[in-house]
């Protein structure tokens, strides 16, 4: 077993995961298939997406909420089970009954991408202070409010 932060927080809090071996490129490319497939190929390359997915957020290419908006979506949306997995690492987890986890689990976690099942939903966390964190619903329309 791989330890990271995020594997010491869950298993401190006795959240369920499961290491799903290298599927980080698999999820990789289903996330990009369901959250930027109305972007073009030439878009994507002006956006450098293939280096890092969330520059759909970052690039502003979809309505998404930002920082503190982004933490309180993620913490208030109703989670069971996540998969967990990196821009640049094939590791990858499965996290079982998720409701227990917030945000604030992935402050220490670079380029970190957090999705439900159904890739509904994805909470991101990245390495630039600037930029994010995401939190991107697929189908629904964003009523951000200031406060």
């Amino acid at each position: 077993m791989k330890k990271t932060k995020l594997t010491e927080i869950v298993q401190k809090r006795s959240i369920q995961y499961t290491e799903v071996g290298k599927w980080g490129k698999y999820l990789r490319g289903v996330w990009e298939k369901e959250f930027a497939e109305a972007i073009s190929i030439d878009e994507k390359r002006k956006i450098y997406l293939h280096g890092f997915l969330w520059h759909l957020f970052s690039y502003k290419k979809v309505e998404v909420f930002e920082k503190e908006h982004a933490k309180n979506a993620f913490n208030n949306e109703s989670k069971n089970r996540v998969y967990v997995f990196y821009q640049h690492s094939d590791y990858a987890l499965t996290i079982e009954n998720a409701k227990n986890i917030v945000a604030e689990d992935f402050n220490y976690e670079d380029d970190i991408y957090i999705v439900d099942t159904e890739f509904e939903w994805t909470y991101v966390n990245t390495h630039e202070s600037e930029c994010g964190p995401y939190f991107y619903y697929k189908n629904k329309n964003l009523h951000i409010t200031n406060g």
